[in-house]
């Protein structure tokens, strides 16, 4: 009896959230700590930024997509705890408070989430939660009505992280507010086992971050593919329904990806699965980055109910590499995503190359063209053709079984 009332906790973390990744907004990697509000009001962390990117999920089309977190950052907090020991918000830069940003973002349907550090300090240097103070941060959180939670990590010990992050998400629960939880407890511990025990990490967190920030650049988005799809075998067993690996933010919109590496960036980030979380100034994206962002298909290939994660499936010496993700009512997401930088090239390959079963016909969508290819057979050799840091993405339905 003792043993099995021992195993109950970790079970008991289920907290029903994030069945499908979580979409949204996030600060840090367009905004990051800036807090000069006199020299830069328009783009510093305050609620003002807040309440005009609330506005903007609301009015510009991206929450009826599914778009409907909106996420603040590092940097919110004044620089110490008040007499109760409580976190406030900076009062010059947040003078509303939290409560009424957050009532402010539910009445326009939409989800606040807030950041906080298991340390001394969170990594921009505002005060963070040590383990005396996980209970009474989570409580703090409940009440001002927020819906998602990030801790960073920052600023603590190896010893600390093993015991803070399972406890915050006891004391999450506790609260009766339904918070996702988003950890970021194995990218501080490298991200791979041993030292990472995805089976506990999926029990006690809803997403995790496993590797580096990712910066405005291709080459950084290159990095964390990678990381993730050189250590596969781990980390695509871990995802499902309820808890996601997380390579970070959507940079599509800022100033580092070309055309050509957004498509790239949305394609792959939905092929694997990823929480897609959008990092740019939404008050000023262009049409094309709207465009990319905002593709219906492609968003239901991301949302899609089963909830696997997809594997790199070819990598060819032509710097050509295949990724291919399992989706519901036995349909699937091709991606084919070129490395090259000369010019667009011309892939041949048929599904059944591609591992798919024999004597099967699809119906193929190319997802950003929206052109359809009937009755494609398994033994059909076919080219699509891959510009330079390109994709082609295809979403396949199979049509009937031939008659032998």
């Amino acid at each position: 009896v003792v043993a099995v009332a021992l195993a109950l906790p970790s079970v008991a973390l289920e907290n029903g959230l994030a069945r499908t990744p979580p979409m949204g907004w996030l600060a840090w990697e367009r905004f990051r700590c800036n807090v000069d509000c006199r020299a830069d009001p328009h783009n510093c962390i305050s609620e003002k930024l807040f309440f005009e990117m609330a506005d903007r999920l609301a009015e510009d089309g991206w929450r009826e997509l599914g778009y409907e977190y909106i996420n603040i950052d590092d940097c919110w907090s004044a620089k110490q705890r008040d007499v109760a020991g409580r976190l406030v918000p900076d009062p010059e830069r947040f003078p509303s408070g939290i409560k009424v940003l957050a009532d402010y973002v539910h009445a326009k349907g939409l989800k606040l989430g807030i950041y906080g550090d298991l340390g001394k300090l969170t990594c921009g240097g505002y005060p963070g939660t040590t383990l005396d103070y996980v209970k009474q941060d989570a409580q703090t959180f409940a009440e001002w009505g927020v819906d998602m939670l990030k801790l960073d990590g920052c600023y603590s010990s190896e010893k600390e992280q093993a015991e803070g992050y399972p406890e915050m998400a006891r004391a999450l629960n506790a609260t009766g507010r339904p918070i996702i939880y988003s950890c970021s407890w194995p990218a501080y511990q490298g991200g791979l086992p041993p030292k990472v025990n995805y089976t506990i990490l999926a029990e006690i967190c809803n997403l995790w971050r496993n590797y580096d920030d990712i910066q405005d650049s291709w080459d950084s988005v290159l990095s964390i593919l990678d990381w993730f799809f050189t250590n596969q075998d781990v980390l695509q067993p871990a995802a499902g329904p309820g808890h996601w690996n997380d390579p970070d933010m959507l940079i599509i919109g800022n100033f580092g990806l070309s055309y050509e590496q957004s498509r790239s960036q949305m394609a792959l980030w939905t092929v694997m699965a990823a929480p897609l979380l959008m990092s740019t100034d939404l008050r000023t994206i262009s049409p094309s980055a709207k465009e990319i962002l905002q593709n219906r298909l492609m968003i239901q290939i991301n949302q899609d109910p089963l909830g696997i994660q997809g594997r790199r499936i070819v990598k060819e010496k032509s710097h050509i590499e295949v990724f291919l993700r399992p989706l519901s009512q036995a349909a699937s997401a091709l991606v084919f995503f070129s490395r090259r930088t000369d010019m667009p090239f011309h892939y041949t390959t048929s599904l059944a190359k591609l591992h798919f079963p024999e004597d099967a016909v699809y119906e193929v969508q190319d997802v950003y063209s929206g052109k359809i290819i009937s009755g494609l057979k398994t033994g059909d050799n076919f080219t699509v053709v891959i510009n330079p840091s390109g994709v082609v993405m295809w979403y396949l339905r199979p049509m009937a079984l031939l008659v032998q």
